[in-house]
C-alpha cells in the first residue's frame, strides 16, 4: 500500500475503534458459512487489537458474506482500485499470496495475517511476503520469468498512469537489472536469502521493490 492509501486505512481504523463497540461482531462471527478464528487468537497471531479485527471483520464480511473470497470476487474488488488498467493478472498473483493454505480461497484470517504483515510487520516479514508474492510457483526460488511475469503485470495494472509513459520494454529491462544482482551466485534463480539480502543492501532495488507496495 502507498502512504496514502496506509493513511487512509488507519484514519478509517481509528476512528471506528474510537466508537462504542457492542458485541454483536462475536455473535456475526458464527452467521457466517466460514466461522473465523477467535478474536484473541487472531489478536495474538496478527499486530491488530481486538476492537481494530472487530473492525476489519465488519469490512470483510461486507465484502464477503460468506466468509471466504475467491479469486473472480477478489478480482473484482482488487480491479475497482485500478480502473485506468488491467488488474486482473496482479489480483491472480495476490491472491495466491493471500492464499496461504492453497485451497482456492481467501479467509478472513488469510486476510488479516497478510494485512498485518504488510501494514505493521518488520522489513524482514515484509520482504519474506514479497519473496513469496514474487515465488509464483512456490518452489522456494524466483526465477527471472516469474519475476517478468510480476513486473508485466504491474506495468499492466497501473495502466497510463505512469509518467513518462513507460515502453513495452521497460519490465523487462528493470528485471534484467534486478536479477542479475539478486542471482549472486549466477545459477538462474534467486533464494530466500540472496532476495533479502540484496534488497537489504542496495537502495535502488528497494526504492523499487516497493513498487509492489504501492499496489497492495
Amino acid at each position: 500500500m502507498d502512504a496514502k492509501r496506509v493513511e487512509t486505512v488507519s484514519a478509517r481504523v481509528d476512528a471506528a475503534v474510537s466508537s462504542t463497540d457492542s458485541v454483536e461482531d462475536e455473535l456475526e462471527l458464527s452467521a457466517v458459512r466460514h466461522r473465523p478464528e477467535g478474536l484473541e487468537q487472531l489478536e495474538a497471531q496478527t499486530r491488530f487489537s481486538r476492537k481494530e479485527l472487530q473492525i476489519l471483520y465488519r469490512g470483510f464480511k461486507n465484502e464477503c458474506p460468506s466468509g471466504v473470497v475467491n479469486e473472480d470476487t477478489f478480482k473484482d474488488i482488487y480491479s475497482q482500485f485500478f480502473p485506468q488498467g488491467d488488474a486482473s493478472t496482479y489480483a491472480h498473483f495476490l491472491f495466491n499470496a493471500f492464499d496461504t493454505d492453497h485451497n482456492g480461497s481467501v479467509s478472513f484470517e488469510d486476510f488479516v495475517m497478510g494485512l498485518s504483515i504488510l501494514l505493521r510487520g518488520t522489513v524482514q516479514e515484509k520482504l519474506n511476503w514479497a519473496f513469496n508474492l514474487y515465488d509464483i510457483n512456490k518452489d522456494g526460488y524466483i526465477t527471472k520469468e516469474e519475476m517478468l511475469d510480476i513486473m508485466k503485470a504491474i506495468y499492466d495494472m497501473m495502466g497510463k498512469c505512469t509518467y513518462p509513459v513507460l515502453k513495452e520494454e521497460t519490465p523487462r529491462q528493470h528485471v534484467e537489472v534486478f536479477f542479475q544482482k539478486m542471482d549472486k551466485n549466477k545459477d538462474g534463480v534467486v533464494t530466500i536469502d540472496e532476495f533479502i539480502d540484496c534488497c537489504q543492501n542496495d537502495e535502488n532495488i528497494m526504492r523499487s521493490m516497493h513498487l509492489f507496495e504501492n499496489v497492495l
